[in-house]
């Protein structure tokens, strides 16, 4: 699914820190015209790309480019990780030499580990990335907005901002040109989980929107048992089937919470799959550590 950013004009891409404590879950795969990077600060996170699954610890450098579709499954609680985009008009403007050809491409170079291009950064490297990442957000907005509102648009009004754009615009530059220096000649070697056909076809139904049915029906339609469809998507894809479905409806649950309809609370667990409240709280509280209505009341005040 082709992404919409909806980055204004006047912006060249976007960096933002994303924190597994405060980001609502995005399952969704997608692609988008921008090229990512993803700079992981704090655990560890986990993506399937083609057909496979990757996780990428603390100190990884990785790179999304616009032909690959991504869907992230998983974070540790801990996880954080620093997601940059470059628009392809300020990429062609800043990258004009030899050196910089790779960052124009669509796809990632043939033969690169799993097409996959990522490398664990020396600390000392990672540790200028890092420092320079921070000296660029720090004048945009409040961190726990631009985690609550990932995905910049996606169902609600939102629209990424910065008080500083020209800041911003001549940091992500910097940071597009250290961040592939850093990368050239250095190759990960992620270790790739191929998904079962079945686990595949789970991931793909989970989804296209919140799974309200049983998981005997999921795994019929995944033509195998439920035993099986639960013990081998635990094996490859690293997270319980339960609790991943439990991370789709609470996506779509924010998506409800915050879109054009203004559903309530209520409202909005239940069309996002939960089959109670309780369970809907349960999960939440798990995710987030405090109440929904707690949590709510805190970034509303």
């Amino acid at each position: 699914m082709l992404e919409n950013l909806k980055l204004g004009p006047k912006y060249d891409g976007f960096l933002f820190l994303a924190e597994s404590a405060r980001n609502p879950p995005a399952l969704k795969p997608h692609t988008h015209v921008e090229l990512e990077l993803n700079l992981v600060v704090n655990g560890a996170i986990t993506y399937v790309m083609g057909g496979r699954r990757f996780t990428f610890t603390k100190r990884t450098l990785l790179w999304l480019y616009p032909s690959q579709e991504h869907q992230l499954v998983d974070r540790t609680p801990d996880a954080a990780n620093y997601v940059a985009v470059f628009k392809p008009a300020m990429i062609r403007r800043a990258c004009r030499g030899e050196l910089y050809a790779g960052l124009k491409r669509i796809a990632p170079e043939a033969g690169a580990e799993g097409e996959v291009l990522h490398t664990e950064l020396p600390p000392d490297d990672f540790d200028l990335l890092r420092r320079t990442m921070d000296a660029i957000v720090e004048d945009g907005l409040d961190p726990d907005v631009l985690n609550r509102e990932a995905g910049f648009g996606v169902g609600s009004d939102f629209r990424f901002e910065h008080n500083d754009p020209d800041w911003l615009n001549a940091g992500l530059r910097h940071l597009l040109l250290l961040a592939w220096r850093q990368q050239r000649g250095r190759a990960g070697k992620a270790r790739a989980v191929a998904l079962h056909p079945a686990v595949r076809r789970a991931l793909a139904l989970l989804g296209e929107a919140a799974w309200s049915g049983e998981m005997g029906e999921l795994a019929k339609r995944c033509g195998v048992s439920e035993a099986y469809l639960s013990r081998v998507f635990a094996r490859q894809v690293g997270v319980p089937l339960t609790r991943y479905r439990s991370s789709v409806r609470l996506a779509e649950f924010w998506k409800l919470y915050r879109g054009p309809e203004r559903r309530t609370i209520a409202e909005a667990v239940y069309a996002a799959g939960f089959g109670s409240y309780a369970q809907f709280y349960k999960v939440f509280v798990q995710a987030y550590g405090r109440g929904p209505r707690e949590l709510l009341r805190e970034r509303n005040s």
